[in-house]
């Protein structure tokens, strides 16, 4: 269930490479910075930094070192009373299971790495389960399959807001708010598309919302979206769902989805950039709900601007989509402080924690706390519990619409 802070409609939504790897590492900040015994804690980070949803890997690749390169301009991260410098091991999976499982045997096997962030899809993220079981290694997937963290599965916390958590919490907004009745669902031609669309057109018939178009699929390559939305926007909804749409994707479908006469609103249960928004569809992005982060002025906290100046720093420019991945390494890191350094080896050691942990949101201007959920969904807690943030795209902006949290 979802507690709103903002918005009480939303309480009650559901347990809402080629031939070698390229791989880089990145130690981060550590100039003047003293560590004890030189000690090193290497976290990896595994995605798709390539082709369509590149943005969503090299995102995650930012991010950790936006955050190594923070915590190592400290002096490192004190566990156990000592200072570590934090090492940041990247791989490019290019969205392609078999550099997937071959990367996260390079994470895992070569270079002993017990904690890797990704990978960003379910086809991916299921490829990496039996090396993580092989080498004990926990791994922060940003992909909703169910069985990743599901028993007998232990090994993966997802990093984000599910899609089937944010799918209901969006369409139960717009219909109470917006008045919306009708939906159509536009989806990429692969499995995650594919899987994200029907647990949202699930939850729009749950809700009571008529699906008047549900088979449209278009593939991840594609740029010519005119066919596609031309069949959509006939049939007349109150709202496109653009299920898993990637971020260099979703503003040529809303482009041609206004050019071909459709006034209503967009959604889309992933993470999205509003400068690629603004860049590639212009007046044609407003009306745009998705899920946001903590990015937002209005509840954004000082740590957290901090963060957006050290990610600026680290990728050329800010991305809002990080304000959805800021949470991986820096809960990782406080679990291991909790634990102690014990962990940084023994991931046993890790999950015999996670029940119990709590920490204070420092993204957030409200106190709120961070733990691990998803009992609900899961029947074990295997999901870092972020905020659930709906946001709408308006003149060339994210506003925030809503704030609620899964369980």
């Amino acid at each position: 269930m979802m507690e709103t802070t903002r918005r009480r409609l939303l309480k009650g939504v559901g347990a809402l490479a080629v031939a070698g790897v390229m791989a880089t590492a990145a130690g981060l900040g550590a100039t003047g910075a003293a560590f004890a015994e030189g000690k090193t804690l290497k976290i990896g980070q595994l995605g798709v930094m390539s082709g369509a949803e590149a943005s969503w890997g090299l995102v995650n690749k930012y991010a950790a070192q936006a955050t190594a390169e923070m915590w190592n301009a400290k002096g490192g991260v004190d566990i156990g009373g000592e200072k570590y410098k934090i090492e940041i091991v990247s791989v490019d999976d290019r969205n392609d299971p078999k550099l997937t499982v071959s990367g996260a045997e390079r994470l895992m096997g070569q270079e002993g790495i017990r904690y890797v962030i990704g990978s960003n899809t379910d086809v991916t993220a299921t490829s990496i389960r039996p090396i993580a079981e092989k080498y004990n290694a926990m791994y922060f997937p940003y992909a909703s399959s169910r069985s990743l963290y599901t028993k007998p599965a232990e090994n993966a916390v997802m990093g984000m807001v599910a899609s089937y958590q944010v799918a209901p919490a969006i369409l139960k907004l717009l219909k109470a708010e917006r008045g919306v009745k009708k939906v159509a669902f536009v989806a990429r031609n692969d499995s995650d598309g594919l899987s994200n669309r029907d647990d949202a057109v699930k939850a729009a018939k749950d809700l009571g919302l008529d699906v008047v178009s549900a088979d449209a699929t278009y593939e991840a390559n594609a740029t010519d979206f005119f066919p596609v939305m031309s069949n959509v926007v006939a049939t007349s909804p109150d709202l496109i769902f653009l299920p898993a749409s990637a971020p260099s994707n979703t503003p040529l479908l809303m482009r041609a989805a206004r050019e071909l006469g459709y006034a209503g609103l967009f959604a889309s249960d992933s993470g999205q950039d509003i400068k690629v928004i603004n860049e590639m569809a212009g007046d044609a992005g407003n009306g745009l709900v998705s899920i946001g982060g903590a990015s937002a002025d209005a509840i954004r906290s000082e740590y957290m601007d901090d963060f957006i100046k050290a990610y600026t720093k680290v990728a050329g420019e800010w991305n809002d989509e990080a304000g959805t991945k800021v949470y991986a390494l820096e809960v990782i890191l406080a679990t291991l402080q909790a634990t102690g350094p014990s962990a940084i080896e023994d991931t046993n050691v890790f999950k015999a924690a996670i029940p119990g942990f709590s920490m204070k949101n420092p993204f957030l201007k409200e106190d709120s706390k961070l733990t691990f959920t998803g009992e609900a969904d899961y029947g074990q807690k295997r999901q870092i519990g972020v905020p659930l943030v709906l946001t709408e795209t308006k003149d060339g902006q994210f506003t925030t619409l809503a704030i609620g949290q899964v369980d």
